[in-house]
C-alpha cells in the first residue's frame, strides 16, 4: 500500500511519503540509514536482526535462490542494486516478439505489466474503488435510495459507498485547486531563494535554522519554510519529501476537479489497455514494461528485499540470493481487482515461492476472483505478503482489500500475512498512520524512514508506510526459505508469527495509531502482538526437521544465475 500520512499543511490531506533525493540528510540524525536490519541490543533500535543473523547464524552456510514476485508499480530495470537480482525468464527470447514459452504473455522477461496497453502505454492514474463503485451504481440505478430494497446487502453496500465518497462541488475542487497551485509558486520562489543562499539542492528544517543574513528575501524564505516545516510535523523531513508530497497532493487536487466538472471518472484503462473488464477470462492483456516512468514506490519496495549486498554501494536488502520478479498492476489510485487476481496467478505460475502486495483499498467489487487467486496461491505453497494499510485505522472494524477472509465465508486462507509498521522505537513504538487490528493484522514490521532504492540514475532515499513494513516481511520469509527450501508457506507464516518477538526494550503499551496519546497494550494490536525477527525465524527454523517438509504441489522451480556483487 502506498505510504500514506497526514499532511496538516496541505488541507490534511492524505499522500505519499517518499524522499527522491540522492544524498538524503541521515547524518543529521543518529538513527542508522539500515536501521531496520539491525537489532536492539547492539544498535538501541527496532529491527530485525537481519545483520546479526548472517554474522552468526549463517556464516559459511550455503542457501537456495528464493524468487519474490512483486506487485507493484514497476521497477527501474537499470537500476545499479537492482539489475543483477531481477528474474530473468528462462524460456523467454528477449525482443523477438514471440511468445516462446506459450504462457500468454510475450517476451515477459522480467514479469508483465497488466496496466499496459498494445502500444506501449501504461495507465499512470486511475480513480478510487469507491468513486466508481459509486458512479457504477448510479448508473445502475439513476437513484438508488428508491431503486434499492432498504433490507438488501445492495443497499447497504450503497450507503457504505454515500459514506465514503463525497462528491464537492465543481466551484469548491476549482477553488482549492487553484489555491494550491499559488501555494506552489511560494514554495518554488522560496526554494529558489534558499538552495541558492545554502548553495545545496535540498536541506531539512534545521538547516534553515543556520541561516543568518541581512538579505530580507531570504529571511522571508526562511520563516515561510520554517512554519510549512512545522505544520508537517515529522521529523528530519527534508524539502525534496515535502516537495514530493505536496505534487502527488496537487495531482489529486487536480483529478478532482476534472471530476467534479463530470458524472464519473475518466475511464483511461479503457483507452490504454483495452480489456474487458468485467471478464476475468480476458487475461491476456497488458506489456512487458515493468519499468515505465511511474516506479518508485515498487522500486523501493524491491530494494528493501533484494538490494545486492556487499557491493559498497547504496544499501543492503534482506536476501543476499534473491530474486525480483516485478508484476505492475498497481497505478497511482485503486488497483483493479482483475489486475490483482491475475497478476497473483502469473507470479505463482512463474516460480515465485513469496508474493509481496503493498497495495490495497476499502472497496473489492470482485473479491470472488481475488479470493481464487489466493486459494491458488495457496494450493500452491505460495506465502502472500500484505501491507495492513496507513490510515490509523483498526482492520477489525474496517475494511480493507484484498484481505485473507474468503468472501463465501468457506475459510481464512493461511498463507497471507498482513502487516502493520514499526518505527525505531527511539522516537516512536508504532507507526501513527499504520492500521492494526487483533484479529486481521498478523505482525508489525519497520515501516518508518526505511532507506532504499529509488528510480532514475541509481538514486536512493527514504519512504515510510505499511508498503514498506510489508517487503521487510516478504524479505525475511525469503531469507528463511533461501536455508530451509522445504518449508511450505502455512510451516512458513507459522514460523514468522511464532518468532514475532514483542518490543525488545520492554515497553509494554504504545500510542495508538490514529488515536493521539491515547495508550493500548502493543500486544492488542496484532495477532502475534510482536514485531517481524529475522534471527529468530532463522533460529526457530533451524530445529524443524524441513528435510521432511513437503515441497508445495507442482511448484515449479525458477533457474536463477548467482547474484552478481557489484
Amino acid at each position: 500500500m502506498k505510504s500514506k500520512k497526514a499532511m496538516a499543511v496541505m488541507a490534511g490531506s492524505v499522500v505519499m511519503m517518499a524522499a527522491l533525493t540522492a544524498n538524503p540528510t541521515y547524518a543529521q540524525t543518529a538513527i542508522p540509514r539500515n536501521w531496520h536490519l539491525l537489532n536492539y541490543t547492539q544498535d538501541s533500535v527496532y529491527g530485525t536482526g537481519v545483520e546479526k543473523a548472517y554474522k552468526e547464524l549463517l556464516k559459511g552456510r550455503k542457501s537456495t535462490p528464493v524468487l519474490v514476485a512483486v506487485i507493484d508499480s514497476g521497477i527501474d530495470t537499470l537500476h545499479e542494486d537492482l539489475k543483477s537480482i531481477l528474474w530473468v525468464n528462462p524460456k523467454e527470447i528477449p525482443g523477438n516478439g514471440i511468445d516462446d514459452d506459450k504462457n500468454g504473455y510475450v517476451d515477459d522477461v522480467h514479469g508483465w505489466n497488466f496496466l499496459g496497453g498494445k502500444d506501449g502505454r501504461s495507465v499512470k492514474e486511475d480513480s478510487d474503488e469507491a468513486t466508481r463503485e459509486y458512479y457504477r451504481y448510479k448508473s445502475l440505478y439513476i437513484n438508488p435510495d428508491s431503486a434499492l430494497d432498504k433490507q438488501s446487502k445492495e443497499y447497504q453496500y450503497w450507503q457504505k459507498l454515500q459514506g465514503r465518497v463525497v462528491k464537492p462541488s465543481p466551484n469548491e475542487s476549482k477553488v482549492t485547486y487553484k489555491t494550491m497551485l499559488k501555494l506552489q509558486e511560494s514554495l518554488h520562489k522560496c526554494e529558489m531563494l534558499l538552495t541558492g543562499y545554502l548553495k545545496q539542492n535540498d536541506f531539512t528544517a534545521a538547516k534553515l535554522d543556520s541561516i543568518q543574513t541581512t538579505d530580507q528575501d531570504v529571511m522571508v524564505a526562511k520563516k515561510f519554510m520554517q512554519r510549512i516545516f512545522q505544520n508537517t510535523g515529522e521529523e528530519n523531513l527534508t524539502y525534496s519529501e515535502l516537495k514530493s508530497e505536496f505534487e502527488e497532493y496537487l495531482a489529486e487536487l487536480k483529478r478532482k476537479a476534472e471530476a467534479a466538472d463530470s458524472e464519473g471518472p475518466a475511464d483511461k484503462r479503457a483507452e490504454i489497455i483495452g480489456d474487458n473488464i468485467n471478464d476475468i477470462n480476458d487475461k491476456y492483456y497488458g506489456n512487458n514494461d515493468v519499468m515505465g516512468q511511474f516506479g518508485f514506490h515498487g522500486t523501493h519496495v524491491s530494494g528493501i528485499i533484494a538490494a545486492v549486498r556487499g557491493n559498497g554501494v547504496g544499501m543492503d536488502g534482506i536476501n543476499d540470493n534473491v530474486r525480483i520478479m516485478m508484476v505492475k498492476a498497481v497505478p497511482d489510485g485503486d488497483e483493479r481487482d482483475k489486475d490483482v487476481a491475475l497478476a497473483i496467478r502469473y507470479a505463482v505460475d512463474n516460480g515465485a515461492r513469496v508474493v509481496n502486495m503493498s497495495f490495497g483499498k476499502g472497496f473489492s467489487p470482485h473479491k470472488d476472483w481475488v479470493d481464487d487467486a489466493v486459494k491458488y496461491a495457496e494450493e500452491k505453497g505460495v506465502l502472500l505478503v500484505h501491507a495492513a494499510g496507513n490510515d490509523g485505522n483498526d482492520n477489525d472494524v474496517v475494511d480493507n482489500f484484498p484481505n485473507p477472509d474468503f468472501a463465501d465465508h468457506s475459510a481464512r486462507a493461511n498463507n497471507y500475512i498482513t502487516v502493520g509498521a514499526s518505527s525505531n522505537g527511539r522516537n516512536t513504538k508504532v507507526a501513527n498512520f499504520s492500521n492494526y487490528g487483533k484479529k486481521n493484522v498478523d505482525l508489525f514490521a519497520p515501516g518508518v524512514q526505511i532507506y532504499s532504492t529509488v528510480p532514475g540514475g541509481n538514486k536512493y532515499g527514504a519512504a515510510s508506510g505499511t508498503s514498506m513494513a510489508a517487503p521487510v516481511v516478504a524479505g525475511v520469509a525469503a531469507l528463511v526459505l533461501a536455508y530451509h527450501p522445504n518449508l511450505t508457506a502455512a510451516q512458513l507464516k507459522s514460523i514468522l508469527m511464532k518468532s514475532a518477538t514483542p518490543l525488545p526494550d520492554g515497553t509494554t503499551e504504545v500510542n495508538k495509531p490514529g488515536a493521539g496519546d491515547t495508550k493500548v497494550p502493543f500486544s492488542e494490536l496484532s495477532i502475534s502482538g510482536g514485531l517481524i525477527n529475522a534471527y529468530e525465524a532463522l533460529k526457530l527454523a533451524d530445529t524443524l526437521d524441513t528435510d521432511k517438509g513437503t515441497h508445495p504441489k507442482k511448484k515449479k522451480k525458477a533457474k536463477m544465475e548467482p547474484v552478481k556483487k557489484g
